[in-house]
């Protein structure tokens, strides 16, 4: 090992030990379970805004945006960027402060499947058991391919033996997730935001420099045709451009719709301790996911000027997410202080990847010991018992991932997409109709659950490879159809009980007099 690889290791090093400190730390503070999963909804705005934020990103920011912007140019990863924008936003604005409102007056819920049961008054815990058993569905794999994300990044830096590689990280991301529970968990992930925007500007800074300058880098990229156009798209293999109409705009766009149905992102929602400084969380966050995603789709267009200087390789297929760690591989040869700097960019890698994973642990957890034993199996438990029980769902659902990602050539960023999809057309329009529609009632939040969940899988493995017309992202399709079967279906059944529209009125007169007061 080199003394620029020992740099790094230390660097790397340094911030995992400190991640595990902070679990620690908090993990002498969680004194009940609503502790452990909601952090006694005590959050800060700031960490409210860069936490939720971070776990949502993962190493796709830091690996997929720029990527896709290497080999295809900017028109696919801006148009995604951009629905991510518009849905981060819009969700923070029609979402955040009503859900933080609404999941306090129905029974103090502190999942998003207490959510679901309590504000329809879901006797049978129904809609609970269902809304689990999607959490689980889509967050263990979630949460396996980001073990499998932070074992590739220390087996291709180190040499290190894949298996042993992901097996310390997933082991990192449990001590303390385990120990900390949500609070750690948020604490780390603004930490770790941190992190990746200091990554995401030093090596476009230094690109740019090794690329030979900004003129250089738009030179190159304008000679390739369709490559900064956003209604075309360049093909590698033909040296050539195709258009990118309409249709392809809205299914990559569509991803912003996901936001709506993320039980990570709205966790921290709830968490929040004074929903006033929503709207302060709300600008800190769209601002940093604007800036971020631009900053790392010109990443990707940076890294082809590179390639064509020959400062690093040229990168073919999935290699092209390997843009940053090309880069800071190449930082660190300048010297043993700049290899530090080196560690710090790929500590961020590691850090979109561990703020995703910790969130999806904890999601998946609060799923099985909360809302599935405890609450819908009706097992009794002590405070105690009840948390040790909540740390053991962590190790259990996370040796179930570990064994997932034991293959190196496991898909990464596919499994995300598809997670995406599950969770947005599943969750998204059951929390929209739950906020805003008066009338909506537990049958057909139980139909939108179970049709948008189902479509998901139809669509992408039955309808989407007919290509053509139907190769729309499965999310687009299966949102829409969720929320005709919730209008559709609440407006067949009985409507909800007075107690329930009561509730809605009361949360609906809160909201307005909180916004009346800021006015």
């Amino acid at each position: 090992m080199t003394s620029e690889q020992i740099c790094i290791m230390i660097a790397i090093t340094v911030y995992l030990i400190g991640m595990v400190a902070i679990g620690i730390y908090w993990s002498k503070k969680n004194e009940n379970v609503g502790d452990f999963y909601l952090g006694g909804r005590k959050l800060g705005p700031f960490v409210t805004a860069m936490s939720a934020e971070a776990s949502d990103m993962s190493s796709w920011l830091l690996m997929g945006l720029p990527g896709v912007a290497y080999l295809s140019g900017i028109a696919d990863p801006t148009w995604t960027a951009i629905g991510l924008a518009l849905g981060t936003y819009f969700n923070w604005l029609l979402v955040a402060k009503r859900i933080r409102i609404y999941s306090h007056e129905a029974q103090n819920s502190i999942t998003l499947p207490d959510f679901f049961s309590r504000r329809y008054r879901d006797e049978k815990n129904i809609l609970m058991c269902i809304a689990a058993v999607v959490i689980i569905i889509f967050f263990i794999p979630y949460t396996a391919s980001g073990f499998a994300a932070c074992g590739k990044l220390f087996s291709s830096l180190f040499g290190i033996d894949y298996q042993t590689a992901m097996i310390i990280s997933a082991i990192v991301i449990v001590g303390y997730t385990a120990t900390g529970g949500f609070s750690a968990a948020s604490t780390t992930d603004f930490i770790q935001s941190i992190v990746m925007t200091i990554a995401l500007f030093v090596v476009v800074i230094f690109g740019v420099h090794v690329a030979g300058g900004l003129d250089i880098v738009m030179e190159n990229a304008r000679a390739l045709p369709g490559y900064l156009s956003m209604i075309k798209m360049y093909v590698i293999s033909s040296n050539s451009e195709t258009p990118y109409g309409f249709l392809t705009i809205c299914s990559t766009a569509a991803w912003g719709l996901g936001y709506f149905g993320m039980p990570h992102v709205l966790l921290r929602f709830m968490a929040i301790e004074d929903k006033e400084k929503l709207a302060l969380s709300r600008r800190i966050a769209t601002t940093w996911v604007v800036i971020s995603m631009i900053v790392a789709v010109f990443i990707g267009v940076v890294g082809y000027s590179m390639s064509k200087v020959g400062a690093i390789p040229v990168l073919e297929g999935s290699a092209s997410e390997t843009i940053i760690v090309q880069i800071a591989n190449l930082l660190s040869q300048n010297g043993i202080a700049v290899a530090f700097l080196a560690g710090i960019i790929l500590a961020g890698i590691l850090a979109a990847t561990m703020s995703t994973s910790d969130s999806q642990l904890l999601a998946a957890s609060s799923s099985v010991s909360h809302n599935l034993l405890q609450t819908f199996f009706g097992i009794k438990m002590s405070e105690k018992k009840a948390m040790t029980v909540a740390r053991c769902s962590v190790i259990i659902i996370s040796i179930i991932a570990a064994f997932i990602a034991r293959d190196p050539s496991s898909s990464v960023f596919g499994i995300v997409s598809f997670a995406w999809a599950g969770f947005g057309a599943a969750f998204g329009p059951v929390v929209l109709t739950a906020l805003f529609w008066r009338r909506s009632n537990k049958y057909g939040a139980l139909a939108g659950m179970i049709a948008g969940g189902s479509m998901v899988f139809i669509w992408k493995y039955l309808i989407r490879p007919m290509g053509g017309a139907w190769n729309i992202y499965e999310l687009l399709p299966a949102f829409l159809i969720s929320m005709a079967a919730i209008i559709i279906v609440s407006l067949l059944t009985k409507a909800p009980e007075k107690e329930i529209t009561d509730e809605f009125d009361r949360v609906k007169a809160i909201y307005l007099s909180s916004k009346k007061k800021l006015s």
